[in-house]
C-alpha cells in the first residue's frame, strides 16, 4: 500500500499504457471491451484514492515524485497535483469508462486500435494535468493530438479527412508558439524545466509581453477562444461519440489549465495588461457562440457551438483576478465536461438508431423514448445554467468575479445565458415533443440498460454539483488563494475582491 500511495500519480499514468500492452495480446473483441472497461474503472478508483488522501488546505503541490531524466539539460520526470488539477485529473477519470461504454456497439471495425487510442489519451491527459517540467508537459501535450487525429479520420464521418487536418494544423500551430514560450522561458528562467522554480521567477515586461503572447496563443487555440474556433464544429461534427466526448470533456480544458497554471503565475504583470483585451474577447465568444448555436440545424453542430459560448465563461472568470472568478472557472471546466459529454453521448444514442443528426428528422421522442427523453432534458437545461443544475454555480461565481471589474461585460454576458436557454429549449422542442413523424421513429426503442449506465452517473452528478458545490470548492479554495497572491501579490484576506489593475 505504501508504494501504491508513494506513487499513486505514476501508477495512474501506468496503467493506461499497461492496458494498451494487455489489448495487444486479446484477440477476442468482446474481451477486448471488457478489458478496456476494466482497466478505465481502475484508472477511476486510483483518482478517488488521490482525492480521498488529497490535503485540502494545503496550497502547495502533492503527491511529487521526481526522478532526474536528461539531467544534461535539467529536465526531470515530475508530477504532482493541486486543488485544480486534481479536479480536472478526475473529470479525465470518469469520462473514460463511459467512452467506452458508448463506443460498445457504435464501433465495429478495428475495436481493439480504437480502444487503444482512448487508453493512449487517458494516460497523456494525467501526465498534462500533473506535469511539474515544461519539456514533460509539452511532450505529452503533443501526443494529446495523435489519437484524436486518428479517432477522426478513421472513425468519423464523410468528411473526416478535412475535419482531421483542421484539427492537426490548428493544433500543431499551437504548439508550435507553446514550443517557441518554452524555449523563452528556459532561456531567460535559469535554464530549467521546473515549473515551480520558473513560477518564482521575475521576468521583465518586455520579456512578460512576448512569452505571455505565445503561451496565450497556443492556449487560446486549445480552448478554443473565438476567433480560433473554427476548427472545433468540424473536429465534434464528423469524430465518434467517443472521440466528441473526449474532445469536449477533456481536451478543450487543457487551454484553460494552461491559462491557469502557466500566463497566470509565470507573467503576472503581462496577464493584467491584456487581461481588458481578454475580458472582451471571452464575452464576444459567449454571445457569438450562443448566436451560431442557435442557427444549426445539426446537433452535434448545436452542442459544438455552446461549447464556445461555455469557454468564454471560463476565460471570463480567469482573467478578472478574484476567487470568485477563478473558482466559477474551474468549476465551469469540470461541470462543462460533465453536461456536454452527456449531451454528445445522447446525440450518439440517437444516431446510432437513425444514423441522422438533423433536428428537423426529429420529433416527438416523448412517446417511444422517454427513458431518453427525460435525460436528455435535465442535461440540455443544465447546460444553460439551470438553477440547481451543476453549470448554474460556476456560471453564477464567474459573473459575480466579473462584477468586480466590470459590470457592463456582466450584463452583455448574462445575454449570453438567455440565448443558451433559447437554442437548448428550441431543441428539445424540436427534438422531444409533438408527434412522431415517420412511422419508424414511433418504434425507436428507449435506452438499453448499458446506454443507461452511461448517462446516469452524468446526471447524478449535475444535480449533486448544482445543489451541493462544497466539496469540489473547498478542495480548490487554497490553491486558487496561493495562485491569486502569485500573480497580484495579495494576501489572503485582499483576494476575495479588487479591481483589475491598469
Amino acid at each position: 500500500m505504501a508504494i501504491l500511495m508513494d506513487h499513486l500519480i505514476s501508477w495512474m499514468i501506468a496503467v493506461p499504457f499497461l492496458g494498451i500492452v494487455i489489448l495487444a495480446f486479446v484477440s477476442d473483441e468482446k474481451f477486448i471491451r471488457r478489458i478496456a472497461f476494466g482497466i478505465t474503472i481502475v484508472e477511476f478508483f486510483l483518482s478517488l484514492v488521490l482525492w480521498r488522501n488529497f490535503d485540502s488546505t494545503q496550497q502547495g503541490m502533492q503527491f511529487v515524485e521526481r526522478m532526474e531524466w536528461m539531467p544534461t539539460f535539467n529536465i526531470q520526470y515530475a508530477v504532482g497535483v493541486d486543488g485544480i488539477s486534481i479536479l480536472l485529473v478526475i473529470l479525465t477519470t470518469l469520462l473514460c469508462p463511459l467512452c467506452v461504454l458508448c463506443s460498445w456497439t457504435g464501433i465495429t471495425t478495428r475495436v481493439r486500435a480504437f480502444l487503444s487510442l482512448i487508453l493512449l489519451v487517458e494516460g497523456a491527459m494525467i501526465v498534462v494535468f500533473t506535469a511539474l517540467d515544461l519539456f514533460l508537459f509539452f511532450m505529452l501535450w503533443e501526443l494529446t493530438m495523435i489519437p484524436m487525429y486518428f479517432m477522426i479520420i478513421l472513425w468519423g464521418g464523410p468528411n473526416r479527412i478535412a475535419a482531421g487536418l483542421k484539427f492537426v494544423l490548428y493544433s500543431l500551430t499551437g504548439s508550435l508558439l507553446l514550443l517557441v514560450g518554452i524555449l523563452g522561458v528556459y532561456l531567460n528562467g535559469g535554464h530549467t524545466y521546473d515549473l515551480l522554480v520558473l513560477s518564482e521567477q521575475t521576468y521583465s515586461s518586455s520579456t512578460q509581453f512576448w512569452l505571455f503572447l505565445a503561451f496565450f496563443l497556443a492556449f487560446a487555440i486549445k480552448m478554443p477562444m473565438v476567433p480560433f474556433h473554427t476548427w472545433l464544429p468540424d473536429a465534434h461534427s464528423e469524430a465518434p461519440t467517443a472521440g466528441s466526448v473526449i474532445l469536449a470533456g477533456v481536451l478543450l480544458k487543457m487551454g484553460g489549465y494552461g491559462f491557469l497554471r502557466f500566463c497566470l503565475p509565470m507573467f503576472p504583470e503581462a496577464s493584467a495588461n491584456f487581461a481588458p483585451y481578454i475580458l472582451w474577447l471571452s464575452v464576444t465568444a459567449i454571445i457569438y457562440g450562443g448566436y451560431l448555436a442557435l442557427a444549426q440545424s445539426d446537433l452535434k453542430k448545436l452542442v459544438a457551438y455552446s461549447s464556445v459560448s461555455h469557454m468564454g465563461f471560463v476565460t471570463l472568470g480567469i482573467f478578472v483576478f478574484n476567487s470568485q472568478g477563478i473558482q466559477g472557472a474551474v468549476l465551469q471546466m469540470f461541470n462543462h465536461g460533465i453536461t456536454t459529454a452527456a449531451l454528445f453521448i445522447a446525440v450518439g444514442q440517437l444516431y446510432d438508431r437513425t444514423h441522422s443528426r438533423e433536428i428537423s428528422d426529429y420529433g416527438g421522442l416523448h412517446k417511444p423514448m422517454p427513458r431518453f427523453v427525460a435525460l436528455f432534458f435535465l442535461f440540455s437545461v443544465a447546460a444553460f445554467g439551470l438553477p440547481g443544475t451543476c453549470n448554474f454555480i460556476g456560471e453564477f461565481l464567474v459573473l459575480v468575479g466579473t462584477s468586480y471589474v466590470n459590470f457592463a461585460i456582466v450584463l452583455i454576458s448574462m445575454g449570453g445565458i438567455v440565448l443558451a436557454a433559447a437554442y437548448m429549449l428550441w431543441m428539445i422542442q424540436r427534438v422531444a415533443l409533438g408527434e412522431p413523424k415517420t412511422e419508424a421513429a414511433k418504434m425507436l426503442p428507449d435506452l438499453s440498460n448499458r446506454e443507461l449506465a452511461t448517462l446516469i452517473p452524468l446526471a447524478i452528478l449535475v444535480l449533486c454539483i448544482g445543489l451541493y458545490p462544497g466539496p469540489l470548492m473547498e478542495m480548490m479554495d487554497a490553491s486558487v488563494i496561493h495562485l491569486i497572491h502569485q500573480t497580484t501579490g495579495l494576501q489572503v484576506e485582499e483576494v476575495s475582491q479588487f479591481p483589475l489593475r491598469p
